[in-house]
């Protein structure tokens, strides 16, 4: 099963003991095309807060009643620390993070309903706490270069090896939230066709220059699956 990032902004998230707010935003992880985190804007009863949910607090999401349940206490979101969700997520916050909910460090799984199988990648690439540790205390390492926000990306350029494809419109994830491929608007030479492109087919990420170079040609974006 496959969905569309923006299908599910404003699902509710769920606790244990209630409903915690409305998904309003996601981070992932540009080396790996997974998602780390659910932004979630709180309701009146935490004045309107965005707190960051790692996806393994996740237990089985209700798609049909749009809503993603957690293993988290209201409590436990209340207490969780400050972050500015206008600012990168430095190494600090997310230690601080870590070490609220007691995920191990680069490991958020927390045994929720993805588990390892969403997160492998993630895990991989992630820095031994130690090292986490040593930057923060250095000061060498303000904000992890590799978060992004999915808001981020769209409106983003699309060059194929020899044109422009078009710009960047929605993100697809699988049932872990492992993005799989970019919806693309082409725009006029396609006639509004929009296109799905593979995250494998992604080449380079310029974020000076707000594009996406892909390994593939005009005329294999013209053979690609079309995005309904």
């Amino acid at each position: 099963m496959q969905r569309n990032i923006k299908s599910l902004i404003g699902f509710s998230m769920g606790a244990t003991d209630g409903e915690i707010g409305k998904v309003d935003e996601f981070y992932f992880d540009d080396e790996t095309w997974t998602i780390r985190y659910l932004i979630v804007k709180t309701g009146g009863w935490l004045m309107e807060r965005k707190v960051l949910v790692s996806p393994g607090a996740l237990k089985e999401p209700d798609w049909e009643n749009r809503c993603f349940p957690v293993n988290l206490t209201k409590s436990q979101i209340k207490h969780s620390p400050d972050i500015d969700t206008e600012k990168p997520v430095s190494r600090q916050h997310e230690l601080e993070l870590y070490s609220h909910y007691g995920w191990p460090y680069g490991d958020p799984t927390g045994g929720g309903f993805y588990g390892h199988m969403g997160m492998m990648g993630m895990v991989e690439s992630r820095v031994p706490f130690e090292a986490a540790i040593s930057a923060v205390h250095n000061e060498e390492e303000p904000g992890d270069p590799h978060l992004r926000s999915v808001s981020e990306i769209r409106g983003y350029r699309i060059h194929a090896k020899d044109g422009e494809v078009g710009e960047a419109a929605d993100l697809i994830v699988d049932r872990h939230l492992k993005i799989t491929s970019l919806v693309v608007d082409t725009g006029s030479w396609l006639a509004g066709k929009r296109v799905q492109i593979s995250t494998e087919w992604i080449k380079e990420i310029n974020w000076k220059s707000l594009s996406f170079t892909v390994d593939i040609s005009l005329e294999d974006v013209k053979n690609s699956q079309e995005y309904k």
